[in-house]
């Protein structure tokens, strides 16, 4: 099919023929070039680009890891269930949906992604044009206008049935069940004699297990909907405008599942407005910063907040305290075990990001009550 023969090293490791691969997708027009794109740690990732009638088209080309992501068929079903029902909503409010929501191409054989004779799982989806992401938040402008896009995530997505999305995490934010089935066991087994060095970070967790009760007991009373939510609220999974700097559409939708909308809210304040990096060990200066929320919980309830109800509203700020302190704890639990789960750069690290963002959480508590009343003035 393709006059060219376009070879990369892979994981230096092997050369492999990627036109191969190429070739079983949909694409439109002649194949010009393929790199490595991107420096997502999880997925290796291929930029390539195409001219027909003279224009140039760009699509994204995906080795999903299904090491992390073992039930391939039950990530791209949430995939393209989720980017098909937001492409009509997008069309319905006026918008333009081949730059606000991902557009993932199927094979020739009509599958939604690709698997070759070792097993490996490849997907593809339309680059965004004219786009740019940001790997840290720095200014309350910037935050806020990722809070709009992702309110404009629940919003659009507010009436689709969570219910038909595979759970793709089993137990990703249930708080408790966290504690209860690694956090507890990991401290009563203490595999890696660890926990004589972080009794302290013990005691901070155990002190808070009403807290980890709450959200999963609203759902159970009926307080709480069922919504699809991201999973992975960074800045970086939202692509902002190369001109306008306007924030145009949410990426990475691996974990898109059913969940919370306080979980994703939560997330990307522990993310966003945390004074400091979270593996930094001066733990005095570790900060919620205050404009940040604002500007971010401003964005998103501008776009979310007519589809959200008000025990959501409620506990917007509660949200970001509890998913500060369960990332804390997956953190220490993960240090008490010997580190097996997060990549660390040195002995001590796990326990160091545990200490931040539990002081992270101390702080959130201080200003528990400002967070509750910036909400209210929003809303």
């Amino acid at each position: 099919m393709y006059d060219k023969i376009i070879k990369l090293s892979f994981k230096e490791e092997y050369l492999m023929e990627i036109n191969d691969i190429l070739e079983k997708f949909n694409f439109k027009g002649e194949l010009e070039e393929c790199n490595v794109f991107g420096s997502g740690h999880i997925n290796t990732t291929y930029l390539a680009k195409y001219i027909e009638n003279g224009k140039e088209k760009k699509y994204v080309v995906q080795k999903v890891n299904t090491n992390i992501f073992p039930d391939i068929d039950s990530l791209m079903n949430n995939v393209f269930s989720v980017t098909e029902f937001l492409r009509k909503k997008i069309i319905e409010n006026g918008g333009n949906p081949h730059r606000e929501t991902l557009h993932f191409i199927r094979t020739y054989d009509k599958n939604k992604y690709f698997k070759d004779e070792n097993g490996d799982c490849y997907r593809a989806y339309r680059f965004v044009d004219n786009s740019k992401a940001y790997d840290t938040v720095n200014s309350a402008e910037i935050f806020g206008k990722s809070g709009k896009a992702f309110g404009r995530f629940q919003k659009y997505l507010s009436d689709f049935p969570a219910e038909t999305l595979s759970e793709i995490i089993k137990n990703f934010h249930n708080t408790i069940w966290r504690y209860e089935n690694e956090f507890i066991p990991a401290v009563q087994a203490d595999k890696a004699d660890r926990v004589a060095s972080c009794s302290d970070e013990i005691k901070f967790v155990m002190h808070r297990r009403e807290d980890c009760k709450k959200l999963v007991e609203l759902i159970e009373k009926g307080e709480l909907p069922l919504r699809v939510t991201h999973n992975d609220t960074k800045l970086n999974n939202v692509l902002f405008d190369s001109e306008s700097d306007d924030a145009i559409c949410v990426i990475d939708l691996d974990t898109v599942m059913p969940g919370l909308a306080l979980y994703d809210f939560g997330d990307s304040i522990r993310f966003g407005a945390n004074s400091c990096a979270e593996d930094d060990d001066n733990y005095d200066n570790v900060k919620i910063n205050l404009d940040y929320f604002e500007a971010y919980a401003k964005g998103f309830l501008s776009e979310a907040g007519s589809a959200l109800n008000q025990c959501e509203i409620d506990n917007l700020a509660f949200s970001a305290k509890l998913m500060t302190f369960e990332c804390g704890m997956r953190f220490l639990t993960d240090y008490i075990n010997g580190d097996t789960y997060f990549k660390t750069a040195y002995p001590t690290h796990n326990l160091v990001r545990a200490k931040n963002q539990f002081a992270l959480v101390s702080d959130m508590e201080d200003k528990m009550a400002q967070m509750e009343q910036i909400i209210k003035n929003i809303t």
